[in-house]
This record gives C-alpha cells, structure tokens and sequence, in this order.
C-alpha cells in the first residue's frame, strides 16, 4: 500500500540532517561482529546509512584496501578511475578512498574540479584507456548508492572490463575488507587527504568533456537536433547535471531544457517515492511526480537516478513509461536501425523482465540471453559484442556503438534517455505509440513486483533452492512448463527461484538488505490472472520456505 503522501512534494519534516550524516560517517565505528555493519556487496556494491554503522569511514578505508590488493594480485598496473555522486556520503568516502589508493602508491585519475561524475563516464573512461594504452590495465572505483534515500552511501567496484565486478572478484574485496575491520585497520595504509589531493599521482580527468562529445557514436544526435525534439531532460539532483547542460550546449539542441539543475545532499526538491521516503528512483512514478505533471512542455521529458545509470521515460501521451515497456522498444528499433551491428549479436535480458522482450527478440529473429539479476553478467557480452544491448527490469540498460563497438559495459541512463529522442526523431512516434504497436502483435502485459516478509535463515533457504524442492505443476490454472533456479542464458544460479507457464510467470529472490523477498511475477491474461499468480507464488514459495 502506498504511503498516504507518495508522489508528493517533500517538506522540512522528510529531509536529512546532512551534517548530522556526515559526522556520523567519521564517529560511528562499524562492529565486525555484527552482520549488519560488515562490507557485503550486493548486486551492485556496498551499500547502508552512516547513521546506522553500516557505511562508515572505516568500511571505505578498508574497501579500498582490498581493491588495491585484489588488483595487485589481479596483474592490474594502471590507474583508478574513480567518480562519485551528489549524496552526502559520496564525498567523504571519495576523500577517504583517495586517501588509501595514494597511501598505496596508485595512480588515480578523478574529475576535474572534483567534479561529480556519472557511471557510466567512469565505465567509458576504462574502456577508451585500456583500447588505447599499451601495458598498463586501468579499473574504476565509483562512490554512489545509486537510486538509494539521501542518508545512504554506496561504493562499488570496475575492473579492467569496464563493468561491475562479478561475484567471485566482490565476495573476495568483502572478506579482505572484512578482516581489515576486525583488525583495526592495522593493515591499510593511507596518507591525509590534503597530501593526497596534491599528489603526483592523483590526476584530473576530463570524463564530462571525453563523455559527451563521443555521444554521436553511439545515438543519432543530428537526427535529434534536426527533428528539433523538446526535451526536459531531469536529472533529479544527481552527478548528470552539468552533463545534460554540456550536451545541450555541444549538440545545439536549442529545444532541450534541464528541468532541475540543482543539487541538494538532502534532495529536498524531490516527491516522495512510494513507501514515502526520498528516493532518487526514476523509474518510480512517485519519484517522478512532477516531471509527469509538466510532461505536455515537452515531447520527450527524461529523468535519471543520483549516478545516471538508471531511465526513465516520459511522454505527453503515456506520462512515465514502465522499464520493461521501454526495453523492448529501444530494442526493437536499435535492431532494426544499427544496420552495422552483427547480425549474430544477441539480445540480454535479466529473467526478471518482461517476457514481452523474449516475444520481440523471437520476432526479430535474435537470440536471447537470459541472465539472472545483475548487470554484470552482461559485461563480457557488450565488451566483445556477442550482446549489442543488455537490459534490467529496474531500468538500466546500454548498448553498442552504431559501428558495433563497446560504448559502456555499466549501465548508461543518458543515452537511454537520448535513445527515445531518437526514436522520435526518426520515427515520428514516441516510444510509448511504438509500445503501443508491440503490444498489438505480442500481446498487452500485466508485471507487477511485491514484497513478502522473510527473515535472514529463510532468505538464504530461498537463495540456495533446488526445482526439485518445487512440487507444483499448475500455476494460476495453467501448465507449468518450467521451474528454473539457475538462468537458462548463462547457468548461474538465480539466487532464488522461476516458475513458468505458456502465458504467466513468477520469480522469487531474497532481499539483501531487507527482511523481505521478491516477487516478481507477469501475465498476459490481464490484471486478475496476475493476481492470481502472485497470490499463488506467495503460498507456493511460503511453503517451500516453512
């Protein structure tokens, strides 16, 4: 149920006390022995408040530590390239993981001006060096919690390929980490900011500038420019501020407006999200409220989360379009307009998506790839291009260059935003008629995501599932016509657990940061069927569980 407040404006009453954070993150001592305040990465790095012990100073001088080891080890010579976003946390732990990479002799490559930067311009960043450096292999650090509310930090891991870190590199970052808070510290080595900053070592780079005149190679900007498209291009606080102003300017599109280009640690212009906390989530109608009630100003209005590896998609028509909606249209007609890119290139997708994506690669006669939830596992797909465009249900996505190249192997929210201004410009239809036409010929959808409370025995219960503990054979009245716990693109393991019938499916992963799991569940027999699926794979998943 939705907070009485939800999509509404943020008062006085809802916003952080940033200095009150921000001294938090230096006072509190994270306790070892305590789960809640260790080092875990989940599907996208560590993440947890000052306020509460579980991203403190201490957790980012030890992070750091163990990247530094783990890429001695890992034979990775070159720079970090690291950024961070505008949440009041990202700052402090930049200066702290600054600190230690100087403190180990390691060359680091930041923004100019100590700029905010996006992930997805540390992502091309590593990519464009390591295709053009000889010997030396570059990796990256970006300090954000994404999408999270203002008390949250994050800080998350790039290696040499550009993307996030698979389980194997982050599992062994988090032990190391892990032993070094049990330790004191003892085995970090760092040396005072101020020394640091002025360090050698430490060198600007221009990601803003290298970012957005690459642009071009990857999204038809004179076609934008041409077809004079209006754009409110919104980047809800975050490190895309000054990126949306440059691309503006560089690309001359005179009828492009950055609707809010503020930052605010406390994010007080937001409306509140659904369960009426702010979070910078732009997939999230609530979170979105007021680009959706300016959305007649503009022909596309665009939003993006605080590092800009997240969409979300407005229309006059359509008002915020749903992630899984967009993701087959931008797929449709990337591979029906990228007449460069290999016709073996696959299509990915996470299985918590919209199987209308599976009925559009199927029409356009591409495979697909199935993946479970994550992005990193289309990193090595998009680093060599046997995947041109990698999706999430959660909206991120990125895709190949129109000469078939890597772009990003992170996800990129700003030329998924500029994808939809394209397909206007070409197509004359905004992507939400376009969604329209695909759901005439594969049929109209009803996805949905619930929570159900589950403690931390029977989250891992549920993350460890065989299908053979799965008795059922009827789902919502029809066959079940499969039971996956590993993801059929790849064979890893879901981390849970998908159900499958000719018309529905459902899948179940634990939280891992709440005391919850996740439904995830469609049907294209309209919204009762859909009810009816999740009703059922409540009970079907409680009974496994016990």
């Amino acid at each position: 149920m939705a907070h009485p407040r939800a999509g509404t404006p943020a008062t006085a009453d809802d916003l952080i006390d940033v200095a009150a954070v921000e001294r938090a993150y230096y006072d509190i001592t994270p306790d070892p022995a305590n789960p809640d305040q260790r080092v875990v990465f989940g599907t996208s790095g560590h993440r947890g408040s000052s306020l509460d012990g579980a991203f403190n100073e201490a957790h980012v001088l030890a992070m750091t530590q163990a990247i530094v080891e783990h890429r001695r080890k890992a034979g990775v010579t070159g720079p970090v390239f690291i950024g961070f976003d505008t949440h009041a946390l990202s700052m402090p732990a930049w200066r702290s993981a600054l600190e230690v990479l100087v403190g180990n002799e390691v060359t680091v490559f930041t923004a100019d001006g100590d700029e905010f930067t996006p992930t997805p311009a540390v992502s091309r960043a590593i990519l464009r060096f390591n295709s053009e450096e000889l010997g030396a292999v570059a990796d990256g650090i970006v300090v954000t919690p994404s999408h999270n509310p203002p008390a949250d930090g994050g800080f998350k891991y790039n290696p040499p390929s550009g993307g996030p870190a698979d389980t194997d590199i982050t599992s062994a970052i988090a032990a190391r980490a892990n032993e070094l808070l049990a330790d004191g510290l003892s085995g970090v080595r760092r040396v005072p900011f101020e020394r640091a900053r002025r360090s050698e070592r430490v060198i600007d780079y221009p990601f803003l500038g290298e970012y957005v005149t690459a642009l071009d190679e990857v999204v038809d900007m004179d076609a934008i420019r041409a077809a004079d498209v209006r754009i409110g291009a919104d980047p809800l606080g975050g490190a895309s501020v000054a990126y949306w102003g440059e691309i503006k300017d560089y690309y001359r599109l005179d009828s492009m407006t950055v609707v809010n280009p503020k930052t605010d640690p406390a994010f007080g212009f937001m409306t509140l999200d659904t369960d009426g906390k702010i979070r910078m989530d732009c997939s999230s109608p609530n979170a979105m409220a007021s680009l959706i009630a300016a959305r007649e100003s503009y022909d596309i209005a665009t939003g993006n989360d605080a590092d800009a590896d997240r969409h979300g998609i407005v229309t006059a028509d359509a008002g915020l379009m749903n992630p899984n909606h967009y993701l087959a249209v931008a797929i449709d007609y990337l591979f029906t307009h990228r007449e460069e890119w290999s016709e073996a290139a696959a299509i990915g997708k996470t299985l918590v998506s919209s199987s209308l994506i599976d009925r559009v690669a199927a029409g356009l006669g591409r495979t697909l790839v199935e993946v479970p939830v994550g992005f990193k596992y289309f990193v090595d797909g998009l680093l060599d291009g046997t995947i041109a465009f990698g999706g999430e249900e959660s909206a991120g996505a990125s895709f190949l260059t129109v000469a078939g190249r890597p772009w990003s192997t992170d996800k990129d929210g700003l030329i998924m935003d500029l994808l939809a201004c394209e397909i206007l410009a070409v197509t004359g239809r905004t992507p939400s008629e376009r969604y329209r036409e695909l759901a005439e010929n594969y049929g109209e959808s009803a996805y949905a995501r619930i929570d159900a409370p589950a403690d931390r025995e029977q989250k891992a219960r549920l993350a460890a599932l065989s299908a053979d503990q799965v008795h059922a054979d009827v789902l919502a009245g029809e066959p079940i016509t499969a039971i996956l716990t590993e993801a059929p693109g790849n064979g890893a393991p879901i981390g849970g657990l998908k159900v499958t019938t000719e018309n529905a499916w459902f899948a179940a992963r634990p939280s891992g940061t709440e005391d919850v799991y996740k439904i995830y569940a469609e049907s294209f027999r309209g919204a009762d069927h859909l009810a009816e699926v999740q009703s059922e794979a409540q009970s079907l998943v409680d009974s496994v569980l016990g």
